[in-house]
Formats: structure tokens, C-alpha cells, sequence
């Protein structure tokens, strides 16, 4: 008798099959995944997106010509390399439409991590330089614990921060400096 072998799953069979309320990414190579967010972090999520989605992506009292997405699937690597940021952004010009399935395989010109006590170290020490390796130009950290945002350029394949700031700081920063944003309008009300 011959023994049956048994395939493993591939990762990303493996992140398909995660059971509803969890997320999942692949990062070098490694499969993670984190129960969906508190209620502080999905206030400060929407908030940005909404504070966004209007001058950016519909072009009301900002220039327009973006996708800001909420946990886009980014795919750097079909299938191996797959990142899911809290929110993430395109300029239309490079990427006119959206794809037809749940696979961002272009590379966003911006991406936001809002970070909580699961994933700070992995946004930070892992998403980050991931982040850097594929060419995205722009990261923000927000911490809404803290009430922090962290703005960062990257720079011959590294980041620089561009900026700090905390409470209810008004910033404009790349590349959504056509705007000013008020950080109050970001924090849950406690």
C-alpha cells in the first residue's frame, strides 16, 4: 500500500480560509493575523478616510484624482507578499481603476497603519520596511491611544519622518497637503 500524501495548504489558501472576524497578511513569508479592531481604532480609521475621501477622491474642496481604500489586499507579491494596511491611497494616474477582484497588485503612493497594542511592533518592525522595499511613498502611524500621528517620506529606500504631531494638532502633509486636518477630528470622544 502506498501512503496518501497530504498537501499542506499553500499561506494564502491558509488566509482564505480564516474564519470571519479575523484578518490576515503574509509578511516574509509568514502568515499573521489579528481579530478585528477596537472601537478606537475603527473611529480613528474612518475618520481619516472620511476627512480624505471627499477633497481627495471625489474632489470636493481638494484636487482630487485619488482611491483612498479601507484594508485593501495589497499584493506585492501575487499570492506570497500580502500586506493589508488600515487604509491606503493611489493617484488615479497610476492606478485608473480599480481592480475586479480583492487584489491591489500596484503598489499605493500612500499607506496608513492606525496602531493598537496587537500590531504596533508588527507595523513598525515588520510592515514598515515592507512598506519601503516595495515603494511606497508615503506612511502615517496614528496612534489613537496616544493621540499621535507619524508622517514619514521614503528616501533612497528609507523612511524619513516628515512629521510628529499629537492631540488636536492641525497638519497638512504629504501628499495630502492641499487639506488640513484637525487630529481632535480623529480621536474616539472618551
Amino acid at each position: 500500500m502506498h501512503a496518501r500524501q497530504q498537501t499542506r495548504p499553500s499561506l494564502y489558501e491558509q488566509l482564505q480560509a480564516l474564519p470571519e472576524g479575523l484578518t490576515g497578511e503574509i509578511l516574509n513569508g509568514q502568515l499573521y493575523t489579528q481579530p478585528r479592531p477596537s472601537g478606537a481604532h475603527v473611529v480613528t480609521s474612518s475618520a481619516l478616510g472620511y476627512e480624505l475621501f471627499g477633497p481627495f477622491q471625489k474632489g470636493r474642496g481638494g484636487p482630487g484624482g485619488w482611491w483612498i481604500i479601507d484594508e485593501p489586499e495589497l499584493h506585492f507579491i501575487h499570492d506570497t507578499e500580502v500586506d493589508v494596511p488600515d487604509l491606503a491611497g493611489w493617484r488615479r494616474s497610476r492606478l485608473p481603476r480599480i481592480p475586479h477582484d480583492h487584489r491591489f497588485t500596484v503598489v499605493p503612493d500612500w499607506v496608513c497603519e492606525i496602531l493598537s497594542p496587537s500590531t504596533e511592533s508588527r507595523d513598525r518592525q515588520l510592515k514598515m520596511p515592507i512598506y519601503a522595499q516595495f515603494g511606497v511613498a508615503y506612511a502615517w502611524l496614528i496612534d489613537p491611544r496616544a493621540h499621535t500621528l507619524e508622517a514619514y517620506a521614503l528616501g533612497g529606500g528609507a523612511w524619513r519622518e516628515i512629521g510628529r504631531f499629537a492631540g488636536g494638532a492641525l497638519v497638512s502633509l504629504p501628499p495630502f497637503e492641499a487639506v488640513t486636518i484637525s487630529l481632535d477630528d480623529l480621536w474616539a470622544l472618551t
